[in-house]
């Protein structure tokens, strides 16, 4: 009776589990199938649907191809970056302004504003704003400063666009280090607080290392998100001078839409994607590894 009992429970649970294995072949694995063929074949939009196999060629064009490495660190240092900076600041946010946001709880809407726009419009907002000729912060800063400064130029185009991406997320990162500081039990707040600990070991020693799992998820996410960076570095500065602020999403598309080479931008994705799969997949093998030697 045990064994059928057990048993019972398992069936059910693969039977539930079928819906979401068809929808994960339909619409993830076919198209899969279809990229791989893609990537190793001379195909054009005409021949989308007889690719002729070429082998890795496509590949071997992708990975000797100087703009793709010069994509691949734009996007490497864009993304720890500004990881690293929307974390920092959200951080501090979260851990100052926590007595005001609970006093004061509409405030939090007024700092999720950000997250509200989208990030296409927050690149043109601040493309017609940062504009070397008609934006109003050049036009304000020649006229009372006498400084001349092109925000979206060569050398500072990489700094623009780390800051338009900070101030646009960092309320994100604000909002799950708030949450994690809150879920903090009171109880070990006060304890410390009657053993006479000070506020900054408090932080040090209690607060920062019960939030350490909430931080670590956030700068993955943030980038992860950084590294794919595609709509507001498009629409500020495109490619850039040189392709300077091309990031690995934009030369795929560019690969595929501009030059029509298709192969060639799959088979980038496809790097993109094995890459991706073995720094998670050795992310979470070390967590594991640390978990158990706990």
């Amino acid at each position: 009776m045990t064994t059928i009992s057990q048993r019972a429970p398992s069936s059910e649970f693969r039977l539930l589990a079928v819906p979401l294995v068809l929808f994960l072949l339909v619409f993830l694995g076919f198209p899969a199938i279809v990229n791989l063929v893609y990537s190793v074949s001379e195909v054009s939009f005409e021949t989308l649907r007889s690719p002729d196999i070429s082998g890795f060629s496509n590949f071997a064009a992708v990975w000797n191809d100087s703009s793709f490495w010069q994509a691949s660190w734009f996007s490497f240092r864009f993304g720890l970056l500004t990881a690293v900076l929307e974390c920092s600041l959200g951080l501090f946010l979260a851990i100052f302004l926590s007595p005001l946001v609970e006093r004061r709880s509409w405030l939090m809407a007024i700092l999720m504003l950000p997250l509200m726009v989208a990030p296409a419009l927050v690149g043109l907002m601040y493309r017609l704003v940062l504009h070397e000729f008609v934006g109003p912060v050049p036009y304000y800063l020649w006229t009372w400063f006498g400084a001349s400064f092109s925000f979206l130029g060569p050398t500072s185009a990489f700094w623009t666009l780390t800051a338009v991406e900070t101030l646009q997320w960092t309320p994100f990162a604000f909002l799950l280090f708030y949450m994690a500081y809150q879920a903090i039990p009171k109880e070990i707040i006060e304890a410390s607080a009657m053993d006479g600990a000070r506020y900054r070991h408090r932080l040090c020693y209690i607060e920062l290392p019960l939030m350490a799992p909430t931080i670590v998820v956030a700068l993955l996410i943030r980038f992860i998100d950084g590294f794919r960076v595609f709509d507001n570095v498009y629409v500020l500065t495109g490619s850039g001078p040189g392709g300077s602020t091309a990031s690995l999403s934009i030369y795929i598309y560019e690969a595929f839409f501009k030059q029509g080479a298709i192969g060639k931008a799959v088979a980038a994705s496809v790097i993109l994607f094995v890459v991706s799969f073995a720094v998670l997949y050795g992310l979470n093998a070390l967590a594991a590894r640390r978990k158990g030697a706990r």
